[in-house]
C-alpha cells in the first residue's frame, strides 16, 4: 500500500485463510478519548484484534528479496507483546523453557516445536523471556512452578513476553543437542558461562533487556547490530507503507463498548475493545454507521464464538447439572456517596449449575470458578428486564438481580441481543437449579401451629405440621391449581389454589420469616414448570 492510498475510513477487507479463518482490516481512526484522533488500521482475527500504525519504508526490488531473509527475524525492540495460544491435546503449548530466579535468569523460551500450538502463532521465538501468565507475573517464579503454571493455565493462554536477545544466539546453538529433558541447571550455567551472554552483561548500553536477579527486567538502549537490518538504498525503490503493531488486544474474554468508561453516556460513532486485565485498543473512530456496526458486528461474533467455546472446555469438566449456562461482561451500577449519580463497573457474569457468579476479573481455569466475588443461588434469585421506561439513566439494556438478603444489582448490557441471550440462559438455568435442587421447605406457621410449606419439583406445595406423622400432610396442591398470591412484604403470605373438583378458590395464610427467601424459590419453581411445559426446551436443558 502506498502512503497517497491511505484515507481515513476504509470498507472492511476480508481474507479467507485455511481452514476457513477470516482476517479483516480496515483503515479507522484512534484515540485516547481525550487527543485528537490518529490513523491507524485495524486487523481482526479470530482470536485477536490489533491496531496498527502505518510506517513508511523503501520497497525492497526483486534483486534485495532474494537477501530477506532477516524479514521473519524476532522482534528487535524490547516492547512487551501479547501472545494468545490455544492449547492442543496432542503437544500442550509445544514450547520448552529454561532459567528461572534461581539462577537470577528469566524464563526463557528455549525450544518451539514446529506445527505446535506456539509455532502456529507466529508470533513467538526463542530467546522470548515470559513476563506473565493470563496476566499473573511469573518474572520471580523458580523454574519449576513456572513449568507448572503453564501446565494448569487453561486451554486457552495468554502469554506477555518480551524478546531477549542477549541469550538467543546460545539458546539457538542449544537446539541442535537439546531434548526436552535437558537439564536446566546445566543450560543455565553455560548460558551464563558463554562469551556472548557475559559481554552483554557487561555493557548495559549493548543489551535488549537486563535480567536483574529479583525477578523484574530493566529496559537499556540498545545499539547491537542496529544496521544490520537496514536495507541498502541501492536495492530500495519508491516508499511503501508496512504497518506496525500498536496494540493487541486479545478476545478471549474481552469485551467490546461504545459507552464511556464507568458513565452512562454513549460515544458519538465510535467504540473500545478492552480485554483482559484492562489490556485497550483505545477510543476507535468512524464516521461511516454502516462501518461502524459492521465492525461491531464481527468483533462481537468473535468474542462470543472464543466465549463459547471456553464453555464447553470448561463444561468437560461438570456433570449436567454443575455446567455452565451462560458467560460474558456485564456492566454493574455503582452508588457512591461522594457523587449524585451512579458509576458503572464492568463484571464477568458466570451462570453456573445452581448459581449466578460475578466475578472482577474472569476465571482463567477452573480453579478459578471457585473464587467469585458474589455468589448467590439461582433458585432463591429474581432475575427482570427493566423497561426503558425504568431505566435510571441513559443506559440501555438493563436488568436486575436481587437475591433474598441482599441488595438488588443493576446490570446492564451492550446490545439487545446480548440481554435476551442472559435471560434464555436464566431461564435454562433456573430448570436445571430446580431440577438438582428437587425440593425445598421452608419453616412458616399456619392457624397458629409451626410446620413446614414444601415446594416440590414433582408434586407442587405440601404443608406437614409440627410433630404430625413423617408423611401426613395437612394439604397439597399441584403447581397449576395455584391462581394468585398476595403478601404483605415482610412476613404474611396468601397463597390462592383452585380445588380440581369443586373449582372453587380456596386460601391458604402463612406467616414466614424469610419471607422474600421463599417467593423467590416459589417464582423459581413456578418458572421451571412454566418451561418444562415445552418438552423441546427440557430435553435442550436435560441433553446440554
Amino acid at each position: 500500500m502506498r502512503v497517497d492510498d491511505l484515507k481515513m475510513a476504509t470498507p472492511i477487507e476480508e481474507k479467507i485463510l485455511d481452514q476457513n479463518l477470516k482476517v479483516r482490516t480496515g483503515m479507522v481512526m484512534v484515540s485516547d478519548g481525550k487527543s485528537k484522533p490518529e490513523l491507524a488500521r485495524l486487523h481482526l482475527t479470530m482470536e485477536v484484534i490489533t491496531l496498527q500504525r502505518p510506517e513508511t519504508v523503501q520497497a525492497i526490488s526483486p534483486t534485495a528479496a532474494m537477501l530477506g531473509s532477516q524479514l521473519s527475524q524476532p522482534p528487535l525492540e524490547s516492547k512487551e507483546r501479547m501472545v494468545q495460544i490455544t492449547r492442543q491435546k496432542e503437544g500442550g503449548l509445544g514450547l520448552s523453557i529454561k532459567g528461572g530466579s534461581e539462577h537470577k535468569l528469566p524464563i526463557l523460551i528455549s525450544r518451539i516445536y514446529k506445527d505446535h500450538a506456539a509455532d502456529r502463532t507466529g508470533q513467538l521465538f526463542v530467546g522470548d523471556a515470559i513476563i506473565k501468565v493470563n496476566g499473573e507475573y511469573i518474572t520471580a517464579c523458580n523454574h519449576d512452578d513456572a513449568v507448572n503454571i503453564l501446565r494448569n493455565a487453561g486451554d486457552i493462554v495468554v502469554l506477555t513476553v518480551k524478546h531477549y536477545r542477549a541469550a538467543t544466539p546460545f539458546l539457538q546453538k542449544q537446539l541442535s543437542r537439546e531434548t526436552p529433558e535437558s537439564d536446566n541447571d546445566a543450560t543455565c550455567a553455560e548460558l551464563k558461562a558463554d562469551e556472548g551472554w557475559r559481554l552483554a552483561q557487561s555493557n548495559n548500553n549493548n543489551n535488549n533487556n537486563n535480567f536483574n536477579g529479583n525477578g523484574t527486567m530493566n529496559n537499556s538502549s540498545s545499539s547491537m547490530n542496529n544496521n544490520s537490518n537496514h536495507r541498502p538504498n541501492s536495492l530500495c525503490s519508491e516508499p511503501e507503507i508496512r504497518w506496525v503493531d500498536i496494540v493487541c488486544v486479545p478476545l478471549m474474554m474481552a469485551y467490546v463498548t461504545r459507552y464511556i468508561y464507568g458513565t452512562d453516556k454513549l460515544r458519538t460513532n465510535a467504540f473500545e475493545v478492552r480485554g483482559l486485565n484492562g489490556t485497550t485498543t483505545g477510543v476507535i473512530h468512524l464516521d461511516d454507521l454502516a462501518i461502524l456496526s459492521s465492525w461491531l458486528k464481527y468483533i462481537t461474533e468473535n468474542i462470543t464464538g472464543l466465549t463459547n467455546l471456553q464453555m464447553k472446555l470448561y463444561n468437560r469438566n461438570f456433570p449436567v447439572g454443575e455446567r455452565i449456562e451462560y458467560m460474558g461482561w456485564v456492566n454493574e451500577g455503582v452508588l457512591n456517596s461522594q457523587i449524585s449519580w451512579q458509576t458503572y463497573v464492568p463484571r464477568f457474569l458466570v451462570l453456573k449449575g445452581t448459581e449466578v457468579l460475578l466475578f472482577d476479573n474472569p476465571p482463567l481455569n477452573i480453579a478459578g470458578l471457585n473464587k467469585p466475588n458474589v455468589a448467590y443461588k439461582v433458585y432463591q434469585t429474581m432475575f427482570r428486564v427493566v423497561k426503558e421506561s425504568e431505566t435510571v439513566d441513559s443506559r440501555q439494556h438493563c436488568f436486575l438481580l436481587q437475591s433474598s438478603g441482599h441488595d438488588p444489582k443493576y446490570l446492564s448490557v451492550e446490545t439487545r441481543q446480548e440481554l435476551l441471550r442472559i435471560e434464555n440462559s436464566w431461564n435454562a438455568a433456573i430448570v436445571t437449579s430446580v431440577i438438582k435442587l428437587g425440593r425445598k421447605t421452608f419453616a412458616v406457621s399456619h392457624q397458629g401451629r409451626s410446620g413446614g410449606l414444601t415446594l416440590d419439583w414433582q408434586t407442587g406445595f405440601s404443608l406437614h405440621e409440627s410433630g404430625s406423622e413423617p408423611n401426613a400432610m395437612t394439604w397439597q396442591y399441584k403447581f397449576s391449581q395455584l391462581r394468585g398470591s398476595s403478601d404483605d412484604g415482610k412476613s404474611k403470605l396468601k397463597l390462592h389454589f383452585q380445588d380440581q373438583e369443586t373449582r372453587s378458590i380456596e386460601t391458604k395464610e402463612l406467616e414466614c420469616q424469610v419471607l422474600q427467601s421463599l417467593l423467590f424459590c416459589m417464582h423459581a419453581f413456578l418458572t421451571a414448570k412454566v418451561a418444562s411445559v415445552d418438552p423441546q426446551f427440557l430435553n435442550s436443558i436435560q441433553q446440554a
